[in-house]
């Protein structure tokens, strides 16, 4: 149970009150932005929190002991701090929310009600919604390896060992056309079809530069290639807009050996046997019960 300051309690009980919700959202780049309920602007922690959003809290659930509680928020995209690029390109995804009651009058008087992190964001025409997970969500995370035939490394990284700046796997383009998903680019002539599905596309200059999304597909189209991203950039790349783009990995023990020739590096239990060998049965006469090893 909280315990209220004395003050605030005593103006919780007059007849009229004078509370406001304010919102103070902390991304991981840093950047601290506040928001409130409330028709003007309130000063609380020495974060301005602006008024104008829109912004209303729905239903919280919360569990007995550590499950993770859930709550909502949902508001309008109408200012520059929170606008609808910041939410596609996932600058909030993560971001640490502090949700507090406040008298507006006094905003000294408050009491933190929850903290949260921001998990899932949808938008539905010019409004968001976005799910307010509680800190206690931390603890339902997966700890240690997970035995798989596929790698469980990422490309690239201390127990992977590919050099992924290599030129073979990272390629400088230029686009030449198309939408905010999907681009139509030059430079990557020399490598076949889906060599860099599943990387990384990251724009170097324009409105996005620096942005990277993850791409969905690779393939080519009259003798021009096509980059599809997961997911859609703020808008359209002007033609000559520069990118770089990284090849990407499915995990395969094939693809490892193949197309990066780092089999002796992989992650994975390629011979693992599957969940059709753990449900089969052995058959008289059948040339793989000779008592040899099932994998030569």
């Amino acid at each position: 149970m909280k315990e209220l300051p004395s003050e605030f309690a005593s103006r919780l009980a007059q007849e009229t009150t004078t509370l406001a919700h304010c919102w103070t959202v902390t991304r991981r780049d840093g950047l601290v932005l506040g928001f409130t309920d409330h028709d003007r602007p309130i000063l609380l922690n020495g974060v301005p929190h602006e008024p104008g959003q829109g912004l209303e809290t729905g239903a919280a659930t919360s569990g007995p002991g550590l499950s993770p509680g859930t709550a909502e928020v949902t508001g309008f995209l109408a200012s520059e701090s929170l606008g609808e690029d910041d939410l596609a390109m996932g600058r909030f995804d993560g971001a640490l929310v502090e949700v507090f009651r406040v008298d507006w009058r006094e905003p000294s008087l408050n009491v933190l009600v929850r903290c949260a992190e921001v998990g899932e964001v949808t938008r539905e025409g010019n409004a968001f919604r976005a799910e307010l997970r509680s800190l206690a969500h931390r603890l339902n995370q997966q700890r240690g390896r997970v035995f798989s035939s596929r790698c469980d490394a990422d490309l690239g990284d201390g127990r992977c060992r590919v050099d992924i700046e290599d030129p073979a796997y990272s390629s400088l383009c230029v686009v030449e056309g198309g939408t905010a998903q999907r681009l139509r680019v030059s430079g990557l002539e020399s490598f076949a079809a889906g060599w860099f599905s599943g990387g990384r596309l990251t724009v170097l200059d324009g409105p996005d530069g620096g942005h990277s999304v993850e791409i969905a597909g690779h393939r080519i189209e009259a003798g021009e290639a096509v980059i599809d991203l997961f997911l859609p950039l703020s808008e359209a790349p002007a033609p000559g807009t520069q990118a770089r783009v990284r090849a990407g990995c499915d995990k395969r023990f094939s693809t490892c050996s193949q197309k990066f020739a780092n089999s002796l590096n992989f992650q994975g239990f390629p011979h693992m046997p599957g969940a059709d060998f753990v449900f089969s049965y052995p058959s008289r006469g059948a040339a793989e019960n000779d008592g040899g090893p099932l994998i030569g």
